[in-house]
Parts: C-alpha cells; sequence; structure tokens
C-alpha cells in the first residue's frame, strides 16, 4: 500500500487552519500581512499553529476557549510554522528575548510584546492551565 503523506500533511494543515479561523483568528500568510497585524493598536493575540500533537490537542483548544471569557486582545490572528515560514519568521521578529517556538503564544500590545506562553509551557500541560495563562495575560494587559 503507498500512502501519500504530503496528501495526508495538506490534510492536517487545513484542519489546523480551519480550527482557528472557526475561532475568530485571522490567518496572516504574508510578511506584509505580518507588518499590518502589527501596526495596528491595542492589543493582538498571535497564535503560532503547527500540526504537533500539543497544538491540536492543547494550544488550539486553549486559543479558541480563552477568548469567550472576560476580557480578550483587540485582534486574533495566527501564523502556521512550517507552512508560512516567512510570515512565522516576520511574527518571530516582534517576540524580541524569545527563542522560535511552536505552537507559542504571543500577546503584544501597540506592537511591542508583553508576554509569551511558549511550546515548553504549553506541551504536556492540560488544556485549562494554558488558557488560565492567556486569561490571566488577558485581565492585566487587555481593556
Amino acid at each position: 500500500m503507498n500512502l501519500n503523506f504530503n496528501f495526508f500533511m495538506d490534510d492536517a494543515v487545513e484542519a489546523a487552519r480551519r480550527e482557528m479561523i472557526e475561532a475568530g483568528y485571522t490567518q496572516l500568510q504574508t510578511p506584509d500581512a505580518v507588518d499590518e497585524a502589527m501596526a495596528k493598536s491595542g492589543t493582538t493575540l498571535v497564535m503560532i499553529n503547527s500540526v504537533c500533537g500539543c497544538a491540536g490537542g492543547i494550544a488550539r483548544p486553549a486559543a479558541s476557549y480563552s477568548v469567550k471569557q472576560g476580557k480578550r486582545p483587540d485582534h486574533l490572528v495566527t501564523v502556521f510554522a512550517g507552512q508560512d515560514a516567512e510570515a512565522t519568521e516576520k511574527a518571530r521578529s516582534y517576540f524580541t528575548g524569545y527563542a522560535p517556538s511552536s505552537p507559542s503564544f504571543a500577546l503584544l500590545k501597540d506592537g511591542e510584546i508583553q508576554m509569551m506562553v511558549e511550546r515548553h509551557e504549553i506541551e504536556g500541560e492540560e488544556p485549562m492551565n494554558v488558557v488560565n495563562k492567556l486569561m490571566n495575560a488577558f485581565e492585566t494587559y487587555c481593556r
């Protein structure tokens, strides 16, 4: 049996993209789109998406759930590591002081990094622990 790995990956990527769009996040696929999003005033949550298990089982559910309660960022955006490499690299250029990490979350205010939830804070965690980290950040930095 000859399995087409690329077909499987395309399907997994599309499902992961769709999940974030359905949660209300705008997909940024070019460096220009990233710059445009970061130029907006207010708070912006950037979710660095990926196809790994901790993205699907922890990060994406946390991204969806955390913005449905209480305070939330003004803007919700996502870039896809490993798929939209230039957009992801551009987004990471705004995360001064943090190493590349996916999945991860960055909360920015007026284009300046305020906090980051890195992969090591996601992988192996309960989804509600990540939700709580995000919601605590929203309480601190969002209106």
